[in-house]
């Protein structure tokens, strides 16, 4: 009983959590303040950076090393990692994850047990592998194969369900769990599966579920005018009930080098009053963990 009562009132706590943050942000807007807090190198070669979660205080990340760029029709060749690291960016641990022409990491998930990763080719309609790791042992499990490059993806717990992302964010993916965490649906083929992502504003790179069927992604557009391009990043808060955006957020912060914050891995949590930012944007020897506050307003 008494950890029936535990159970309870963690799940309780959690979903205040959830709702808190969410309430946060739906209160970001275009002219938001956000106060940098810190930059910190990170000390490791991380290639090209993918996605994000943290637990505790550790940082997860995925990235991909390219050792032969895709192109003429080929795949090309790589590596897909999973980086530990702590909040000095020293890294702590590692795996590789993939399997032969599927070696692209992309945007990652932790469901409070487990980080989820998908790991594809690199080129739209292609396939992929998605892989639930255990952040403690640092282990691998292969959850399911799918014939659809995915780009990202979350784990919603409270309907027990898979949500993914394809190559630009173009079409969302769903796969039904059971009760051991076994996906019942994935025999279906991605033109079953398929819904379309009705906003183009952005083009996710990583996702993070926040509870309640609520889901936050991160992303940038490139838009060209006259051999001019800008880079512009923002946040996207969708609701799985119906796979539509109910708040879109630009995130008008750029790297040193003129990358949008949000270019690939990101983290968001509730401090006091504000929303905390994590985010890599930089590759390789210049990724940097990028820290921010912002100051919302009632």
């Amino acid at each position: 009983m008494r950890y029936l009562l535990f159970a309870t009132l963690l799940l309780s706590h959690l979903l205040i959590q959830a709702q808190t943050l969410v309430d946060k942000i739906k209160k970001l807007r275009y002219d938001t303040e956000w106060q940098q807090v810190a930059a910190i190198p990170l000390q490791f070669s991380t290639y090209h950076p993918q996605g994000m979660v943290k637990i505790g205080e550790f940082f997860y990340m995925s990235s991909v090393e390219i050792i032969k760029r895709p192109g003429n029709g080929e795949p090309g060749e790589g590596v897909g990692h999973l980086f530990k690291m702590d909040s000095t960016g020293k890294l702590l641990a590692q795996i590789t994850l993939g399997e032969g022409t599927m070696y692209h990491p992309g945007g990652i998930d932790y469901d409070g047990k487990h980080i989820w990763v998908p790991v594809a080719e690199y080129r739209p309609n292609s396939q992929a592998i998605i892989y639930k790791i255990d952040p403690h042992m640092m282990q691998s499990n292969e959850v399911f194969r799918f014939k659809e490059h995915i780009g990202g993806i979350i784990h919603n717990t409270d309907a027990n369900t898979l949500f993914g992302v394809s190559w630009g964010s173009r079409n969302f993916y769903q796969w039904k769990l059971n009760t051991k965490g076994q996906t019942i649906n994935t025999n279906a083929s991605p033109e079953d599966l398929r819904i379309i992502n009705p906003s183009f504003y952005i083009d996710y790179q990583d996702c993070h579920y926040l509870g309640k069927d609520m889901v936050l992604c991160s992303g940038l557009q490139r838009y060209s005018n006259n051999n001019q391009t800008i880079r512009l990043g923002g946040f996207d808060l969708i609701s799985l009930k119906d796979y539509r955006p109910i708040h879109q957020t630009p995130i008008r912060l750029w790297s040193p080098t003129g990358l949008p914050m949000t270019s690939n891995p990101f983290w968001v949590e509730s401090i006091a009053e504000k929303i905390r930012a994590y985010f890599v944007p930089e590759d390789d020897k210049a990724s940097t963990l990028f820290i921010y506050d912002a100051i919302l307003k009632p």
